[in-house]
């Protein structure tokens, strides 16, 4: 499909209010999913991150490494085990855990960043004090895994005042400055409470929040928190959404303006979220 010169301007038209709506505001991106490994769908996401910039937005990137994660692991012959969804993480796992978060992952996304024309600086939790953590069982079974206790969003605020665009890996410090690995989503959430940022947009491997998980027609554009609890005892809101739909809760009643849970799969799609009327996922709203 050719587009021509005057549909390429009615679509920048499109993207004006919304451009002027979202100058000098703050929105925190959760990037994990098919968007982090797909070579193509990552450059798109990098492209669509600098223009945020250029047009007078704040992005703050926040990001997993599953993937990444396991690889090394099993290169290194450390099985993992998960309960619920999370992975049980003694110290030789945290040691890798950090290494391939904060090292290798988070340098590879500044490095995409800067070479879309970007300026990006990558952090960890430990940095600034950035999060301070505990763990996140009582027990220990999970081991290093952490929750958050509280943000120290002084760093962030030093990094965008001078103009780079903050990417950070999801390990937070305990009280005796031992590392904790903590879920991406939960972080993007805390942090983006701490920024009172306007928007917080979860890139995701679905379309969004689905009535029916087998047909992507049956896509929930507005989700209302009243909604929740009934969406919730009906088993709509299952499985791997339940978390991400509970971060989007605590971000909108801690202050952010809006949540999105958008499918990273699609090429663009933070652009298509945020300078369109249609939008693409699911919008988590407290009304």
């Amino acid at each position: 499909m050719i587009i021509s010169a005057m549909e390429k301007a009615e679509i920048l038209v499109e993207a004006l209010p919304y451009i002027k709506d979202f100058y000098g505001k703050r929105v925190v991106i959760k990037y994990g999913g098919a968007a982090m490994t797909d070579c193509e769908l990552k450059q798109k996401v990098m492209q669509d991150i600098v223009l945020m910039k250029y047009v007078g937005m704040h992005p703050i990137v926040v990001h997993g490494g599953g993937p990444e994660i396991n690889s090394m692991l099993s290169r290194l012959g450390i099985k993992s085990e998960f309960i619920n969804g999370l992975r049980v993480t003694d110290q030789d796992t945290m040691e890798i855990v950090e290494m391939v978060l904060g090292g290798k992952v988070n340098k590879e996304i500044v490095a995409g960043i800067n070479a879309s024309g970007g300026k990006a600086i990558g952090i960890s939790g430990k940095d600034g004090n950035l999060i301070e953590a505990g763990p996140l069982d009582a027990d220990s079974k999970m081991g290093f895994v952490g929750e958050v206790l509280r943000i120290n969003p002084q760093i962030i605020e030093t990094v965008i005042e001078n103009g780079y665009i903050p990417v950070i890996a999801p390990i937070g410090m305990g009280s005796e400055q031992e590392s904790y690995n903590i879920n991406a989503d939960l972080v993007a959430a805390a942090i983006a409470v701490a920024m009172k940022a306007d928007k917080l947009v979860l890139l995701t491997d679905v379309p969004g929040l689905l009535m029916d998980p087998k047909d992507s027609d049956t896509l929930v554009s507005v989700l209302r928190l009243s909604e929740l609890d009934d969406y919730i005892k009906r088993g709509i809101i299952a499985g791997g959404m339940l978390p991400k739909v509970k971060c989007c809760e605590e971000a909108v009643t801690g202050g952010v303006g809006r949540t999105h849970i958008i499918d990273g799969r699609e090429p663009h799609s933070i652009l298509l979220e945020i300078f369109t009327d249609e939008g693409i996922g699911t919008m988590v709203v407290n009304e």
